[in-house]
Parts: structure tokens; C-alpha cells; sequence
């Protein structure tokens, strides 16, 4: 096995912090892209069904290119390193058709064209930043760091929805021409700061595999621990992705609250998120990663079954709160048991699986629970959000403990 120099035998904390520039830049674009176009394609007069399809096509996108990138950039070795020369193909990519987007904002098939344009280029850098954590900091550390790497990112969210709500109002391109630029500068100092291994432990030579060889891979291993933990990932995002995608919906006809107001109230959670992000590592560090999930999951259980019951505006934003320290139990610690399980040797390719399994989840998880509100009440989403997430629960606690590997 070749050492690894560029992971630090101690935990750096200026370096983690600079390698969370890469999760900043991503986190900076989508906030955005989120809460800016759908109002511009309603103008153009499409369908709300129309509006959201498109809105998931980078979620399509992911499903399949994120997995391929990730383990082709496993046997990527060039001069600027394996990560890198994804992240100079797709970061510039994406940034000029973002840039593209308000200035075509009033036809249909130009406006279609720079959303996918930017959401390729942003699915081809993607999975190589990410698999910087598992590259760069040993198996002990990698919680903390992805704590880290996560505060930089729900930062990077933070920051581009009160500047972004802000440029908007001076003019409709600005938040887009700012945004690029602010992902570009971020992914800049990953290049120029961040240090690639020269050499790392590699398997045998092979052809790089895409994402059906990886899913086959996978499902007839005799090791059933990277389908177990694959299929966790997939029914906790289906019951939070479900969650997130209409509680202001619910809010407006449970609570009587105007969407602004529902939007507001989700924010207690994704600020108690930024908050435990940190200290969700140093927890798992200390008791294991998949005691830590399993508390996170059983509190999200807890929560989203009491929300079914809650009316009151303020007890919920509290719950909220309560909820969102939980999550983080579970979001921070969801890659590095991934990179556990799947081995030193695979981290481009279980990075792939590990982002496959999250889109997948943000495709069918708003769609089931949209089907659900449409055949019941609106309040049916917090049971089904709490089923997915006990069905996570069940299949954790059939994940053997996996010991970091080392």
C-alpha cells in the first residue's frame, strides 16, 4: 500500500477548511438556481408539472453522470492530479451557461438549453470535489471533516440566499453573474491550495466501470454491506427530499401561514444543521459512526411523527430546530460510512453510488409524497416522511458496525 502524504497524520483544521471551499462553491450555485427560475419559467407560462420536471433534471442528470464521473475520476491521473481536471472542465462549464440564463429568461428553448448546460457542467465536478474527503483526510478523521466541509457548504447556501434576494432587487443578471464568479473564486483556491496525492493505494489495472457495472458490482457482492448502507441513504433522503419539497405547501394549508413565512420557519432547521455540523463529526468520532445515524434517524422518526400533530407556529419552528440537530447526526456521517464500506480503492465510484442514491431520492421522494397529498390531506406528508425514515432506521440496524479503515 502506498502512503498517502497529502493526509494530514493530525487533523488540520485551516487546510479542512479550505478544502470545504470546493462543497462552498457547489452550495453557492443552488440556492439560486432553486429559488430564481422557477418564477422565470412561470412567466413563460408553463405548467407547474412542466416546471417541475425541469426543475429535477439535474437531479436525472446526477443519477446517472455523478456515479460515471466519480469512478472515472478514480483512473484519472494527470499533471494537475485525478480530482482537479473535472473540476476545470465542469466549473467554467457551468458558470457561463448560469451566467447565460436571466439573459435568455424570456424564451422557452433557450432558457431550457442554459438550465441543462448548467446543470452538466455542474454534475461533472461535483463527485470528484466530494471525493477530496475521502482522498485527503485518513478514515479517523473524515467525519470531522465532512463536518467541516458541510459547514462550508450550508455557508455557501446562507450567503447566497440573503445576497442573492439582495442583488436581485438591483437587477434580475446579477445574482447569476455574482454567483459564478463566487463559485469560480472558490474553486480556484481548491486548485491553486488544495494538494492531490501524487500516488494512492490503487487496485489492479482495469477498465473504468460506469454506473450499471458499479450498481452490478454492488448488488451480487457477497458483501451485502455497500447495498445495505446504499439503500439507507436512498429511504432517508426520500423522507426528508419529500419533507423539504412541500412543508411550505403544508404550512399555507395547515397552519395558515403564507409561504414566506413556511419558508422562513424551515430555516430554524437548516441553521441548527450548519450549527451541529461540526460537533456531529466529533460525536461520531468518539462513538461510531453508525451509533451516531442510527440516534439521528430515531430522533428525525420522533420528530416527523410529532409533527403530524403539531398546529401551533412556534412549536413547530422548534421542533424544526430540534429536528435539523438531528439530521445532522445523520447528513454529516452519510459519506465516510460510505467510504467505509466501499474501500480506499473505490472512493470515486462509491462517491457516484453515494450521489446516485441521493438523487434517486430527490426524484421519487417529492413525487410519492405529492401522489399521497393529492389522494389524502396535505398532513400525510409527515407520516410519510416518518415510514421512509423508519424503513432507514430498520435497514441501518442491519448494517454491520464497520470500523473506519485504515
Amino acid at each position: 500500500m502506498h502512503t498517502n502524504p497529502a493526509r494530514p497524520a493530525k487533523m488540520n483544521w485551516g487546510y479542512t477548511f479550505i478544502v470545504g471551499f470546493g462543497f462552498f462553491g457547489i452550495s453557492i450555485i443552488w440556492p439560486l438556481f432553486n429559488s430564481l427560475i422557477p418564477p422565470m419559467l412561470e412567466d413563460l407560462g408553463l405548467a407547474a408539472r412542466v416546471i417541475g420536471f425541469i426543475m429535477t433534471w439535474d437531479n436525472i442528470i446526477n443519477m446517472f453522470l455523478q456515479p460515471w464521473v466519480g469512478e472515472k475520476s478514480d483512473h484519472t491521473w494527470t499533471r494537475f492530479g485525478r480530482r482537479k481536471p473535472w473540476i476545470m472542465l465542469g466549473a467554467p462549464l457551468a458558470a457561463v451557461f448560469f451566467m447565460l440564463i436571466p439573459f435568455v429568461r424570456e424564451n422557452a428553448i433557450p432558457i431550457a438549453l442554459t438550465i441543462l448546460g448548467t446543470n452538466l457542467g455542474m454534475a461533472l465536478f461535483r463527485s470528484p470535489t466530494i471525493a477530496f474527503l475521502g482522498d485527503l483526510f485518513p478514515p479517523e478523521q473524515r467525519s470531522q471533516a465532512n463536518g467541516v466541509i458541510n459547514f462550508m457548504g450550508g455557508l455557501g447556501g446562507a450567503v447566497a440566499l440573503f445576497g442573492g434576494g439582495a442583488l436581485y432587487k438591483m437587477g434580475v443578471p446579477l445574482p447569476f453573474i455574482v454567483g459564478a464568479g463566487v463559485m469560480l473564486i472558490a474553486m480556484l483556491i481548491v486548485l491553486l491550495f488544495v494538494r492531490e496525492p501524487s500516488e494512492i493505494e490503487q487496485p489492479p489495472a482495469q477498465e473504468s466501470a460506469g454506473l450499471i457495472a458499479n450498481l452490478q458490482e454492488v448488488w451480487h457482492s457477497a458483501d451485502r454491506r455497500g447495498m445495505t448502507i446504499l439503500l439507507a441513504i436512498l429511504f432517508w433522503f426520500v423522507g426528508w427530499n419529500a419533507m423539504e419539497a412541500f412543508f411550505t405547501v403544508y404550512a399555507r394549508n395547515e397552519l395558515h401561514v403564507d409561504p414566506g413565512t413556511g419558508t422562513q420557519m424551515l430555516t430554524a432547521f437548516a441553521a441548527m444543521l450548519i450549527l451541529f455540523a461540526i460537533p456531529s463529526g466529533f460525536i461520531a468520532t468518539k462513538f461510531g459512526r453508525k451509533r451516531t445515524i442510527v440516534v439521528g434517524l430515531v430522533g428525525m422518526l420522533a420528530g416527523l411523527i410529532a409533527g403530524f400533530f403539531i398546529r401551533e407556529v412556534m412549536v413547530m419552528v422548534g421542533l424544526l430546530a430540534l429536528m435539523g440537530a438531528f439530521w445532522a447526526l445523520v447528513n454529516i456521517n452519510s459519506l465516510p460510512i460510505v467510504y467505509d464500506v466501499g474501500g480506499e480503492e473505490r472512493i470515486g465510484a462509491y462517491t457516484g453510488l453515494y450521489y446516485f442514491s441521493s438523487s434517486l431520492a430527490a426524484i421519487s421522494g417529492p413525487i410519492l409524497g405529492g401522489t399521497l397529498i393529492d389522494l389524502t390531506t396535505h398532513a400525510s406528508i409527515w407520516l410519510f416522511s416518518a415510514s421512509f425514515m423508519l424503513l432507514a432506521l430498520l435497514t441501518m440496524l442491519r448494517l454491520p458496525e464497520t470500523p473506519p479503515q485504515s
